[in-house]
């Protein structure tokens, strides 16, 4: 038999019947600034020109991507890839201008692609965002049957003067923060891993234990908590860039408090945060008890509730609350210790 790509695992006519299935809502995306059309060898993008800076971005969605294939849910992770790569570009001020993706996997299933790509075309235009263009790679081999591996690379623009940074942050700066939705894309493997023991005790499988209510979370499926899609904060944003001057802005990923506010405050400051000004979610809890996770390392792997956390000046505190409905005073900028930078009071 002569060898051929297809039957060394790679179909490449399977890869363009995933990409007709979603071209039409990819164009959907297309902004004025796009030149061409989705298929060309590189995505173009007419220059902002001017004074303007350009922030990229790029992320993944983890091991989320597993739980969301064991409950069939994979437009959760495509709205997931864009929505955190949005917050990244936010949080330096920059509004989001064009999105790219790769998409790896062993053996490529057009439905499956459709549903992950057509959630990211769809996160996309919900935002304003071109989806200029992307990789879909057929590696045999390199994944278990079924498995996928994405990730997102986005480009926002901001005047340099309107630039967000911790150069900008004084002492006594008042911390806003703005609810998440579970626990985004972050912190799956310790959660996952408190699943898999608890599914072992019980003598029964991973997808049991996700599949069943729970009384703690209001009769919900533990699994169908932890899809909940990846918060993205981009209305918030605006209304609050209307209404107040913000300094900066934390994205509360992977590393969760320590790993991300310090990131957004100059050396030698830190956070003063109220643990009363906020209820963590129930889902929180309820995984930390399962897995017997103390709680400051909750807090240092998980959002614990807060997805976003702003710094602006004191004054403007009760502005910053009447713009979005949902937002925390949560604490204020203090002088910093020698260990850590975020103190809970």
């Amino acid at each position: 038999m002569t060898l051929t790509y297809k039957g060394a695992g790679v179909d490449v006519g399977r890869a363009e019947d995933a990409l007709a299935r979603v071209r039409e809502r990819i164009r959907r995306t297309k902004r004025p600034e796009v030149i061409g059309d989705v298929g060309q060898f590189g995505g173009l993008f007419a220059s902002p020109g001017g004074d303007t800076v350009l922030v990229a971005t790029t992320d993944g969605v983890g091991t989320k991507l597993e739980l969301a294939r064991i409950l069939d849910r994979h437009e959760v992770v495509g709205a997931d890839l864009v929505h955190h790569c949005v917050n990244d570009a936010l949080a330096m001020g920059a509004e989001p201008l064009f999105f790219l993706d790769y998409y790896a996997t062993g053996r490529l299933e057009p439905a499956v692609f459709e549903r992950v790509v057509g959630a990211m075309a769809d996160a996309c235009a919900r935002c304003g965002i071109a989806l200029l263009g992307g990789e879909t790679a057929e590696l045999p081999g390199m994944y278990a049957d079924g498995a996928y591996d994405l990730a997102g690379f986005l480009v926002g623009a901001v005047a340099r003067d309107k630039l967000l940074g911790p150069e900008r942050v004084r002492e006594g700066d008042t911390l806003i923060g703005i609810p998440s939705s579970g626990l985004h894309t972050n912190g799956f493997s310790l959660a996952r891993e408190i699943v898999s023991r608890l599914a072992a005790t019980k003598g029964t499988t991973v997808r049991e234990v996700l599949a069943a209510p729970r009384q703690e979370l209001e009769g919900l499926a533990l699994g169908e908590t932890l899809v909940a899609t990846h918060r993205p904060y981009l209305r918030e944003f605006r209304a609050l860039r209307q209404a107040v001057e913000i300094h900066a802005i934390a994205h509360l990923t992977g590393g969760g408090w320590e790993g991300n506010l310090p990131r957004a405050l100059p050396p030698g400051l830190g956070a003063a945060i109220d643990r009363a000004a906020w209820t963590v979610p129930a889902l929180f809890t309820l995984l930390g008890d399962l897995g017997g996770v103390r709680e400051e390392e909750r807090f240092d792997t998980w959002n614990m509730g807060i997805g976003l956390v702003l710094a602006i000046a004191g004054r403007d505190a009760a502005a910053a609350v009447r713009a979005v409905p949902d937002a925390i005073a949560l604490g204020r900028v203090e002088r910093a210790g020698s260990g850590r930078r975020v103190r809970f009071a």
